[in-house]
Parts: structure tokens; sequence; C-alpha cells
């Protein structure tokens, strides 16, 4: 897609219109408690060091300082390096007398020593001996940075320097993953066959015979025109030679190790669970993600009922559309008549791009408070676009240079159907992702690793939960489009069945894919795409189910003891005011407030 193509689909969030009800108002405005100036020391100091250690995700937040950075993640000195400095840390918050903090320092403080605790029990795992997968790997993390489609600026002669710098660090990281992954064969941790095949094709998509036709060249065709012809000249230079030199030889190395000497050695099952101490793997995975105590099996069972309770919902559908026949039959309907397709890539962003103002009308109706970030739709890079999902999402950087990106799949277009957008916009984009991680970015005193930190089952919760709100939003206006929502909801449900089924109980892929087709309509480029996303993130995809029925629960609840005096727009801001939290800690706001609202 052309540069003026794309620029024509970018979507800018600004402020609803409309007297009544109220526009929402900035997040900023939200009346904060102070903060312990101990704490707020404390966090500050955490963060500064944080940064130091984790320069990918200083760049990630929009952190310019360590952008020439990048450590041998992989390597043994720096995992030593994240024990001492989650040790150090969590010492120092055990310290801290909380009983003398008010509420929102204590809960500061409780999820603060959370997450180091999680951190610390983790290192029992061998994450590192299994560092590529197709799905989330450096590999294409590099690629994205290196081709300013990502979170590195390439906006003054000093960002490309930066890059220039981290660059060269590159083959370091990928020799380290490589030694890493002899490790693991030794030991038998390996990854599924399935997933290296995949990330061998996404590779081969990367390794070209020339610099001028890497991704890693886009920089050099797009130098900014203040740029200086000396400046242009030197650079060009320097990024022929590091991509010529050290970053193509680098992945042709990566990708021929794969093929040819790990790809042999890779595994035909596909459960966490298979591996040595896989089962105690995936229960802490499952525990970390979720954030409750809902065993494998418990989530199991909990999947199959959700699941039966959707198709029920979707079979009234059918009969509101008089269609006759079983529920896979209108699923297959639903994949391949024609009316359901989009023509181009082209329409289908400008479809999304048309959703915003439907949406953003709706908005007041339901929100008193709303992000000041701005977003876009972009389409997933091609070279990585097999393997991704229908649509994701980028938190916006701190300091509003870079704007957050719902991400659209258009690989394979025709599996991309009308009938699913407005479901994806609402979760992705508008009121979902955009607005729960925008807002707590935007959350004046709330400590950054809050800021910038996240829940799985809360933040995915949060997304799913918000395309349940389409019809007071103005869309989900015809059955179709609600059939969309049902089926959205339904993928949800089944991915607690088929995760758990995965990495618990035995299941093959393709036993997933059939599953995942059968019961939630799934094209077969979906459920193929999903199943290994699965496999390659064990525990990740149920988050979404678990914290989408506690905010539902919550809000059932809220309605329920408050009746009359129950306020959406003011549930919705007590779940978003403080960012991500656990789901327990969520859920003794939720009463505290409720509680405060009845005692008013």
């Amino acid at each position: 897609m052309t540069r003026s193509v794309l620029a024509a689909f970018i979507v800018v969030l600004v402020a609803a219109c409309g007297s009544a009800p109220p526009t929402p108002t900035p997040v900023a405005q939200l009346p904060v408690q102070p903060v312990s100036p101990t704490l707020r020391a404390l966090f500050a100091d955490y963060w500064q060091e944080s940064l130091a250690l984790h320069p990918l995700q200083a760049t990630f937040v929009g952190d310019r300082r360590y952008n020439d950075q990048l450590p041998n993640l992989f390597g043994a000195e720096y995992r030593q390096a994240e024990h001492a400095f989650n040790v150090k840390w969590l010492a120092r918050i055990r310290a801290v007398d909380v009983s003398t903090l008010n509420s929102e320092d204590q809960l500061s403080a409780e999820i603060f020593r959370r997450n180091l605790d999680r951190e610390l029990e983790g290192e029992r795992f061998p994450d590192y001996l299994l560092p590529i997968n197709q799905f989330n790997n450096i590999a294409n993390t590099m690629v994205q940075l290196g081709s300013g489609t990502g979170e590195q600026p390439f906006k003054t002669v000093q960002d490309y320097e930066n890059w220039l710098k981290r660059a060269s660090r590159v083959p370091v990281l990928f020799n380290q993953a490589v030694a890493n992954m002899r490790e693991g064969v030794v030991k038998g941790v390996v990854q599924p066959t399935v997933l290296i095949k995949k990330a061998v094709a996404q590779l081969n998509a990367i390794t070209v015979n020339a610099p001028e036709q890497s991704l890693f060249w886009k920089p050099i065709d797009a130098f900014p025109e203040d740029f200086s012809e000396a400046d242009k000249r030197r650079l060009t230079g320097s990024y022929y030679r590091v991509i010529d030199e050290q970053l193509l030889p680098a992945y042709a190395q990566l990708r021929d190790y794969l093929r040819d000497e790990y790809l042999p050695k890779t595994r035909d099952s596909v459960g966490l669970d298979q591996l040595p101490n896989g089962a105690a793997w995936y229960d802490y995975r499952v525990k970390t993600i979720t954030t409750t105590d809902l065993t494998p099996a418990q989530i199991h069972e909990l999947g199959l009922s959700e699941v039966a309770r959707i198709q029920k919902s979707m079979k009234q559908v059918m009969e509101q559309l008089r269609f006759n026949g079983e529920l896979n039959v209108f699923f297959d309907y639903a994949n391949t008549d024609a009316r359901f397709a989009f023509d181009s890539e082209a329409e289908l962003l400008k479809y999304y791009g048309a959703l915003y103002s439907r949406v953003q009308t709706g908005i007041p109706r339901l929100f008193a408070v709303e992000p000041q970030a701005k977003f876009e739709i972009r389409p997933v890079e091609a070279f990585r676009a097999q393997a991704q999902a229908a649509g994701s999402y980028q938190r916006p950087s701190e300091d509003g240079s870079r704007p957050g990106i719902f991400y659209v799949n258009t690989y394979d277009l025709p599996s991309r159907k009308t009938w699913s957008a407005e479901s994806l916009f609402l979760h992705e984009a508008i009121p979902g992702h955009h607005f729960q991680i925008a807002i707590q970015q935007e959350l004046p005193e709330l400590p950054a690793f809050r800021r910038f930190g996240r829940f799985t089952a809360f933040s995915e919760g949060w997304g799913l939960y918000a395309e349940s709100l389409g019809k007071d939003l103005g869309v989900y206006t015809d059955p179709w489009q609600y059939f969309g929502r049902l089926q959205a909801e339904l993928f949800r449900a089944v991915r607690l069945v088929v995760d758990t089924g995965l990495h618990s109980m035995g299941w093959t892929r393709q036993q997933v894919i059939a599953y995942m087709m059968a019961n939630a309509g799934e094209s077969e480029t979906q459920a193929i795409a999903e199943t290994e996303r699965y496999i390659a993130i064990p525990g990740q995809a149920l988050a979404y189910k678990i914290g989408e029925l506690k905010i539902l629960e919550l809000r059932a609840k809220a309605q329920k003891t408050l009746g009359g005096r129950f306020d959406i727009r003011d549930f919705h801001t007590q779940v978003l005011k403080d960012g991500a939290v656990p789901l327990d800690v969520l859920e003794t706001k939720i009463d505290r407030w409720i509680e405060t609202s009845r005692a008013r």
C-alpha cells in the first residue's frame, strides 16, 4: 500500500460532540489522592532503573534515551541481572510500612509486590530456551523497529545513528538465541515443529539478497526533508554496510539454523505440558495471566458452558434471519457468501475508518472520561501477516509523538468478513484497547510501572467487554453484525476450551482447528493462525473471557444493588480510573464503590 493511500485511512481520536449527555472529560481531570513522597521516590527510582535494564521497553513507551542499546536478552548474565533487580526491589517494597499509606498507594504497593513475586516465581521455567516462535519473536520485533513502522523513531540524524548502534547488536542476540536453542535440544525443551516451519517462512521473507531490497532500508528511502546531503550520503553508506555485513547475514544464519539443525529436533507434540515440568509451567501461566486461582480443568468446563450459552443466542439470530438449517451450515454460509467479502484492502480499511464517527457519536452516553491520545488504522505488515490475528493494538508513546495503532490484518482478504468488522473495531480501538490503554497511560498520578504495565485478563477482558456495548454505541444495527458480535464472543469462549485442551488435556493441533471451525464458525485460515498462536503463547487466550465475565459480573452486581442510582458512565470510570489491575483487586474496588454509592 502506498504512503498516500495509507494516510487516507488514518483515524484521529478527538473529543466527542454533543451536549447531552455531557462530553467525556480528559483523563487528567480525574480526582487523585496525594502520593506518599517515600513511595513516589521508590517507584520513580525503580522505573528509571527498569528502563536502563530494559532498553526496548523504554523505546516502546517513547523514552528515547536508550534507543541505541540492545542487551543480550537471552544470555545468562542478563538473566542474573534481572534476578538481582527483582530481588532488590522486592526487598525495598517489603520494607515499606503499607499501613501508613492511603488506599491508592496501598494498591500500588500491592501490585508492585505481586509483579516482582510473579517474576521470581517464573524463573524456574526456562522460557529462554524457547526464544523463537512464529507469533512473537525478537527477529520480527527488530524488523518492525528497524523498518520505521514501529516504536523506533527515524526523525533526526541522532535517531538514525541510534538505530545503527542498536542494529549492530542483533548478531550477538541471534547467536545467543541459537546457543539457547541448542541447550534446549539437549534438555528436551524445544518448540513444536509447526511453529518453527512458520518462523522459517517469516525469516525467508526478511532475508533478501541486497540491502536496498531489505525492510531495514525503508528509513533510507524516507529521509526527513531537513537532512543535509552530507548526512544522507554518510547514513546511506553506514546503513548499507550494517545491513549487508551484519543484519542480513545474522537473519540468514538464524534462518539456516532453524531450518537445517533445529527443525529436525523439534517435537510433534504441541502442548506445554509435554515439556519437562510442563504441567506446572502451564499452571503458572494460567494463574499469572488470568490473575485467578482457577485450574485448567475448571476453565475448560467454563468454556464448554459459555460455548453452549452463546450458540443458543446465535440460533435466535438465525431465526430472526429466517435461516433454516444447523448452526454449522449457518457458519459456512456466513464464511462463504460473497456479499460478506471486501473487494480490496482499500475497501476494508475505508470500512473501518467509517466506523470511527459512528462509534464516537455514542461514546458520551456510556463514558464520562476518554483519552486524549490519537490512534491510526494500519494494515499488518506483509512479512508477519500470515501468522497474526485479525486485529491488534499498539499503545501510543508517552510523549504523544507516536499515536496508538489499530492493526488490521488484510492477509487472505476473502476470510475477512464485513460482519466481523464492528466487534473487532470496538475491541481493538474504541472503547476497547485504545480507551483502556491510553487512559491508563494518561493517569497523572499513577506510577509509571502501572501506567505502562499490564494485566492481560483485565486488558483483554475489557476489550471483549467493549464488544458487548455495540448496540448502545449505535452499531450492531442489523442481525448480521450482531451475529458477528456473538461469533467474536463465541470465539473467545472456544479459546477457554482449546487452550486448556492443548496444554493440559492432550489435544492435537488438528483437533483444535476442527473444534474451532465446527463450534465457532472460523474459516480454516483463521482457525489455523489462532491455533498456532495458542500453541506459541500458552494461556494468553484465556484472559479474554475470564476478564470479560468478571466485568460483567461486577456490572450486574452494581445494577442489582444500586437500582435506579446505577450510572453506567460512573461504573466505566471506576473500572478504568486506576489502570489495569488483577481481577480480585478490581472486584474489591468495585464492591467498595457500590457500598459508597449506596450510602449516599
